[in-house]
This record gives C-alpha cells, sequence and structure tokens, in this order.
C-alpha cells in the first residue's frame, strides 16, 4: 500500500483524525519547536556586548567581543555532533519523540546560561559554566532542523514541498524577530549597569519554558505518526549507528556536497547581515547598536512574510533555476552594499541595506528545506538534512561573527565582511553545480519548464 493509499485508509476507518489533520499536526508542532528553540539561541549574540561584559571584563572591547563570539562558536561546533546523532535516532525511532528531546535539552542549556553567575562573582567559573551551556544548546539546535524540516516536507504534498518547507524557514525568521525585538527593548529601555546586572537574564530564563513544553510534546507523541512505519524502525533498530552513518555518508556523498552548497551562501549571508550586524556597525561604524537591532527586526519580519512566496515560486519554476542566478546576483551586490553604508555611516542607509539583505535571504533560503529534504531517501531524510545543514553553518554561518571579527580587528580592513561574503557565494556555486544530482536537478528543472511552455504555446494556438 503506498503512502497517499495509506492515509486515505485512515481517514475512512476514523472520522477523528482526517488526512489535513494526519498532515497539519506534525507541521504545526515542528513549526512551533522552531520558533523556540532558536529564540534562545539567537538572544546570545545579539546581547554579546553585554555578556562580554559580564563574562570577559578585558580592557580592550573588540577582544572581549572577540571571546564573545568565540563561545558563540563552541556552541556552533557542537551542532554537528549534535545533529548526526539525534538526526540517525530521529529517523530509527520516530521524528516527533526526537525533536520533543531537543526541545528538552534547549530548556535545560538556556536556563543555565540565564542563571549562570558573573565572571566578577566566581571567577573563571562563569565563562566554563556558560561555555557548558551552549554546548548543551549547540547539540539541542544541531539536530532541530533537520528533523523538523523531514517533519515538514514529508507531511507535505509532492507538488507543494518547497512551499510547506519554506513554513520551517519562516519559523526561524519569527524567532530572530522576537529575540531582537527583546534585546532591542532591554538594550533601549534599560540603563547600562542593570542590563549588566540582571537585564541580559531575562530572555534566556524566559526561554527556557521550552523545556516544559519539550515534556508535553513528548507525551502527545508517543503514538507513532503516520510517516514512519513501524517495520522500518524494526529493521533499522538491529543496526549500530557507526554502520548506519558510514553507510549513509558512502551512498549519499554526491547529495551531502550538494546540500552544503545550497547552504553555504545563505548561512552566510544570515549570520553576517543578521547576527554579526549589529556588533559591526556600533564597533567600528560609530552607529547605535538599536538601529542595527532595528534593522534586523525589519528584514527578518520580510522573510518571515516572503518565504512561504519564494517557496511557491521554487515549486512553480524551480527551486536550482532561482538558486544560481540568485547567489551570482548577491555576490555582485555584496561591495557595493558594504561600502554604502561604509562611506557614509547613518541609521537610513544601514536599514535600507538591511532589507536589501533581507530580501536576497528571501530566494536564497525560502525553499531550503525543501531542496534539502528531496535530496536524500525518506528512511534517512532527518540525517541527511542535519549532517548536510550543520557542516555548512558550522563552517561558513557560525564562525562568520568570530572570524570576520578577528580579521578585521588584525588587518583594520573594512572590507573584510563582504569580501567572506563574495567566498562563500563562490564556493556554494561551486559545490552545488559540482555534483551530478545538483546538475541533473537543474536540467530536469530545465526540462519542466520548456514543457510547460510547449504546452502554453499548444493552448494559446487553439
Amino acid at each position: 500500500m503506498s503512502t497517499r493509499e495509506e492515509f486515505a485508509h485512515h481517514s475512512t476507518c476514523s472520522r477523528e483524525t482526517p488526512v489535513r489533520t494526519v498532515r497539519a499536526r506534525p507541521i504545526i508542532l515542528s513549526v512551533v519547536g522552531s520558533s523556540l528553540e532558536w529564540f534562545d539561541f539567537l538572544c546570545y549574540i545579539f546581547l554579546a556586548k553585554t555578556i562580554a561584559v559580564v563574562f570577559f571584563p578585558v580592557h580592550n572591547e573588540a577582544a572581549g567581543l572577540s571571546l564573545t563570539f568565540a563561545t558563540f562558536a563552541i556552541g556552533i561546533v557542537a551542532r554537528p555532533l549534535g545533529g548526526v546523532i539525534f538526526a540517525l535516532y530521529a529517523d530509527r525511532l520516530g521524528r516527533l519523540r526526537i525533536l520533543s528531546l531537543l526541545m528538552i535539552l534547549m530548556g535545560v542549556g538556556t536556563g543555565l546560561l540565564g542563571l549562570c553567575p558573573s565572571y566578577n562573582e566566581v571567577g573563571l567559573i562563569a565563562p566554563i559554566v556558560m561555555i557548558v551551556a551552549r554546548i548543551i544548546q549547540g547539540v539541542a539546535v544541531g539536530a532541530q532542523f533537520g528533523v523538523s524540516s523531514a517533519i515538514i516536507v514529508e507531511s507535505a504534498p509532492a507538488e507543494r514541498r518547497m512551499f510547506y518547507g519554506s513554513f520551517n524557514m519562516s519559523a526561524q525568521a519569527l524567532s530572530a524577530v522576537l529575540a531582537a525585538t527583546c534585546s532591542y527593548f532591554l538594550v533601549t529601555c534599560l540603563s547600562d549597569d542593570a542590563l549588566r546586572s540582571w537585564g541580559w537574564r531575562l530572555p534566556f530564563l524566559a526561554g527556557s519554558i521550552i523545556g516544559p513544553l519539550g515534556v508535553v510534546l513528548k507525551y502527545r507523541s508517543s503514538q507513532i505518526s503516520p510517516d514512519e512505519p513501524t517495520q522500518h524502525r524494526q529493521v533499522t533498530a538491529d543496526r549500530s549507528i557507526w554502520k548506519e552513518w558510514t553507510s549513509f555518508v558512502r551512498l549519499n556523498t554526491g547529495s551531502i556536497v550538494c546540500a552544503i552548497g545550497v547552504i553555504t551562501v545563505a548561512t552566510a549571508s544570515n549570520y553576517l547581515w543578521a547576527i554579526y550586524m549589529p556588533a559591526y556597525v556600533e564597533l567600528n561604524l560609530s552607529l547605535p547598536m538599536s538601529a542595527a537591532m532595528l534593522g534586523v527586526i525589519l528584514s527578518q519580519a520580510l522573510n518571515a512574510v516572503l518565504f512561504p512566496v519564494a517557496g511557491l515560486l521554487a515549486d512553480r519554476y524551480g527551486a536550482y533555476r532561482m538558486f544560481f542566478p540568485v547567489v551570482g546576483a548577491w555576490a555582485l551586490c555584496a561591495y557595493p552594499m558594504f561600502l554604502f553604508i561604509a562611506d557614509a555611516p547613518s541609521v537610513p542607509r544601514l536599514l535600507c541595506m538591511q532589507l536589501v539583505a533581507g530580501l536576497f535571504q528571501t530566494v536564497l533560503a525560502g525553499p531550503h528545506a525543501g531542496m534539502l529534504a528531496t535530496l536524500f531517501p525518506r528512511k534517512s531524510g532527518a540525517t541527511g538534512l542535519s549532517l548536510s545543514y550543520n557542516v555548512a553553518v558550522t563552517l561558513f554561518g557560525g564562525m562568520a561573527p568570530f572570524i570576520i571579527n578577528l580579521l578585521t580587528e588584525w588587518t583594520g580592513n573594512r572590507l573584510v565582511a563582504p569580501t567572506y561574503l563574495v567566498i562563500a557565494a563562490v564556493f556554494s556555486t561551486a559545490l552545488a553545480y559540482s555534483t551530478r544530482v545538483g546538475r541533473q536537478r537543474l536540467m530536469a528543472e530545465r526540462e519542466q519548464s520548456d514543457r510547460r511552455q510547449t504546452y502554453s504555446c499548444k493552448g494559446a494556438m487553439k
């Protein structure tokens, strides 16, 4: 019996759970989980300057910020480990169950960070505790994208996978809006002393509520989801994680490389414009951090609304046909956009460029979940998504604030950031197009577009 027949049979046998409800429930749970987890993860970087003073009280402000970004990078480095391990178990034991466990872990790490004493209170113990909390957060968020994207895309109709998958990207953008909004009001409404003593803790203590919500989700997901057959779980349960991992990499090397290429430029752009920019403009351009945070709020809100539009366009015209020209245009715009701000720093110019970056990010990242999920077999979808996503984000996204800030400090070159973005764009294009699967997807989308044009022309002639 096919998957569609199984859904139809299920709906006729039980009036209480129609097909639409079965599909909507895991999508809603995954989107909510994404929003909450990324809120906790992003608050750290938006409050990086304050956290640097609390945990790294050095005389050089740039050095303290670099240490804060380095600690952020430690959480990023922990992501691939957590992503691969939890994604493998998600493919074996059930995606919703593992998603609930990830939410519980994120709640523990976030609560630990919010309660962590300052350096002035306990000395070196403070940054050590913070690093532990960041590792727990990194492990938890590492598998979140892959597991939730697999749930969403596999629950979607075949012709609408990019559109449905875009809601996971909208959830991330919405979490960035919430994190930036919270940080904006803390920075603008509290004095420096209040912000450093207790204000910065508020979003982390509030975000720790994700832990109890994960317990509720774990209870709700105790029933096996219809998209995760019991027979598959019994077969894979007998295989060791290591054998499953090595077999997966060996059989899907091309898809992994292509997926890393698809993710690289978008993650570099996102971490550069939405996460690094607030600290950059204050430290290097003498603009208020609150202005950059406002730009992040506006651009991410734009993303949250337009990601589904980009998903619809990708379903209609082809995700890879959109990807390559947009990456090229984004690389060409990198230097002019930064020079536009750096030559005459002002809040209007900054906000304008952040909105332009948001538009590019919409087209680049909107179809991501659908593009990646369709590259890998259904039985190992969460594993493929988590591995490729986390490798790209770790190397080109999460490390970006630390690398750019360090190189800018060493060289004094204000154009390190756009150079980084151009390199990421070239690397991304090369990886995606050099793989057979990437070229095949592009060719298939072109052929499909040609067939549609032929049919429309024949219809018009008639």
